[in-house]
């Protein structure tokens, strides 16, 4: 029989925990600090050191630690082998620099909470990783992740997000004995292997057959499957859950159903990542601030500074202008909520005692709430240095950042895709129909699996940062959708649309698209020309007659969206303008035989 008491009470700290993340997200988003403070002040405030709503927050951080586990999954995705290829320059010489010294450095720093030079250096590597979901955020509130310094903060976050993986296995080594250490890495790394190489003969199979159902909710529970069974085959491997969600993002990280995936995956990680740090900030122990001030607030402020100083170096020597040096400094400074997991993993194999790991966690919670305050201040003197004429210029946009994002890879979309390719414009292509994508990938091409006309699809596919959305879909409604979709949700980003009639022109005009063509219209006009020719028509009148017919049509076009729900107006204006053409030709054949 269930305990009801206990179920009770753990639904009452779950809500009391969903109420709390909920105000603290509202209320620091209206402030401009970001939602991951909130989620930690909100935690606070209910946790024992305040109000004392929630009496054991631990009881509930295995529940919301899968939160991380999904993080690690997504961040899995990003990492495909091209994508690491690409940016291997930043990854190992920015993002490795930023890591080893900034490490280096915070292991002299651990030296005054710990004897033990071993635990000082993975305290160091530690502390020195930044928080992926605190920066990240920062970057787009700026609308910085598309600036050269937004990319060079993005390749260190990516760098510190791989580095977390052996972390937990160093960590696990250490922490099981130096008699494990002449087999446990080797067995790990060959296990792993081994899971990656196995694993792929599974996941293709699945995610086709989830395909085919056109089911969002089936992609939701196999996503899920994927994720939570191989962090439960990691743990029962005795290494890190985290651990299995990187891998299964790795799985299917070159895949055509990524973008899938990530929609499918992202409101449980947003979620559970929120109750994940509602549940930390419930878990700072504030009578320990007050206890060791001056040791704890010592220790923030050298994390803090270390990690700027190597931070700006880094920005410079990657020739950032100062101010942009300083901005990508002071994004990184804080300590990462990876934290959360590595100084808790320490302590379980006893590498660390509680009070170290109770001390760090502060200093660490601490260090996210002086980011935004070191921002604010910073664009308060940036705000007088510009005023004062004496503002550093923001980087220009990478030639390779904007892209095109193609919705719809049929026989029109391939077109488009192909002379985007043989001038090596970086685009996405993405296609709801499976048989399709399976089609297109024979031929050698990459092409996603998803349904952009879903605003969390749109997203993962990067229209924030796009320059250009090409609707080439054959379906009217779900081209129309989308249209609107991304017109209300990105305002600067184009829209050229395919239309596959009259009216659908019209109604894709009336949303706003920069530029739209039907689908057969240039063909039709090339083939009237030849027929104008065989009928008699020379050269000149019969390319005269086409130019001058599509010249009033599109005017017509243009004219009847004001129209488009008044079939009778639009069949009127559309007799007028032919009355007109037949009445322009009759004259200029008119003119023709008096001359």
């Amino acid at each position: 029989m269930p305990d009801h008491s206990t179920t009770h009470l753990f639904m009452l700290d779950a809500t009391v925990l969903l109420l709390a993340a909920l105000a603290g997200l509202l209320s620091f988003r209206r402030l401009g600090f970001g939602s991951v403070l909130g989620f930690l002040v909100a935690g606070l405030v209910v946790g024992p050191s305040v109000l004392g709503f929630i009496k054991d927050p631990k009881s509930l951080l295995t529940f919301s630690e899968i939160g991380i586990v999904l993080l690690l999954f997504i961040i899995g995705l990003e990492l495909q082998p091209k994508r690491l290829w690409e940016n291997r320059k930043q990854l190992l010489g920015l993002g490795l620099s930023q890591w080893l010294v900034s490490g280096v450095l915070l292991t002299a720093m651990a030296l005054l909470v710990t004897d033990s030079l071993r635990n000082a250096v993975l305290i160091g590597l530690t502390l020195a990783l930044s928080s992926t979901a605190f920066a990240l955020q920062l970057l787009t509130e700026r609308n910085a992740l598309a600036t050269r310094w937004g990319q060079r903060s993005f390749a260190i976050l990516l760098l510190q997000d791989i580095a977390v993986v052996p972390m937990l296995l160093l960590i696990s080594f250490i922490g099981e004995g130096s008699d494990a250490l002449t087999w446990r890495p080797l067995a790990g790394v060959v296990f792993i292997a081994l899971l990656l190489l196995s694993a792929r003969y599974v996941t293709e199979p699945l995610f086709r057959a989830v395909a085919f159902s056109k089911s969002p909710e089936a992609f939701t529970g196999a996503a899920l499957l994927l994720v939570l069974g191989m962090a439960l085959i990691m743990q029962q491997a005795e290494l890190s859950m985290a651990l299995g969600g990187f891998i299964a993002g790795i799985l299917v990280a070159d895949s055509e159903y990524r973008h899938e995936l990530e929609v499918a995956i992202q409101p449980f990680k947003g979620l559970l990542m929120g109750l994940f740090f509602v549940t930390v900030g419930a878990s700072i122990p504030i009578s320990l601030m007050l206890q060791q001030a001056g040791l704890v607030w010592l220790l923030v402020a050298l994390l803090l500074s270390l990690k700027i100083g190597v931070l700006y170096a880094l920005g410079r020597w990657q020739k950032l202008s100062s101010g942009n040096a300083v901005q990508m400094a002071l994004i990184l400074s804080q300590g990462g909520e990876f934290a959360f997991i590595l100084l808790p993993e320490q302590l379980k194999y006893a590498l660390l005692q509680p009070q170290q790991v109770d001390l760090l966690i502060l200093v660490v919670s601490l260090s996210m709430l002086m980011t935004p305050v070191l921002l604010y201040l910073y664009d308060l003197n940036a705000h007088r240095q510009e005023r004062s004429g004496r503002a550093d210029q923001y980087d220009a946009v990478e030639p390779e950042t904007p892209q095109v994002i193609i919705a719809g890879f049929g026989r029109f979309g391939q077109i488009i895709g192909r002379n985007l390719s043989i001038r090596r414009i970086p685009f996405i292509a993405m296609d709801s129909d499976p048989d399709q994508v399976e089609l297109v990938k024979r031929y050698g091409n990459k092409v996603y699996y998803g349904d952009l006309s879903r605003l969390e699809m749109l997203r993962a596919a990067g229209a924030s940062q796009a320059r250009l959305l090409v609707i080439a879909l054959a379906e009217v409604d779900t081209s129309l959708r989308l249209a609107r979709l991304a017109k209300a949700s990105f305002p600067n980003l184009k829209i050229y649309a395919r239309a596959r009639n009259r009216e659908h022109a019209q109604r894709l005009l009336q949303i706003g698209c920069d530029i739209v063509l039907r689908e057969t219209y240039g063909s039709s006009l090339e083939l009237a020309r030849e027929t104008l020719l065989a009928s008699g028509l020379t050269e000149s009148a019969a390319a005269n007659t086409v130019r001058v017919f599509r010249q009033h049509d599109e005017k017509l076009l243009h004219d009847a969206v004001a129209h488009v729900d008044d079939l009778d107006k639009r069949i009127e204006m559309s007799k007028k303008t032919q009355r007109e053409l037949a009445e322009l030709f009759a004259s200029d054949v008119s003119a023709s035989e008096e001359r």
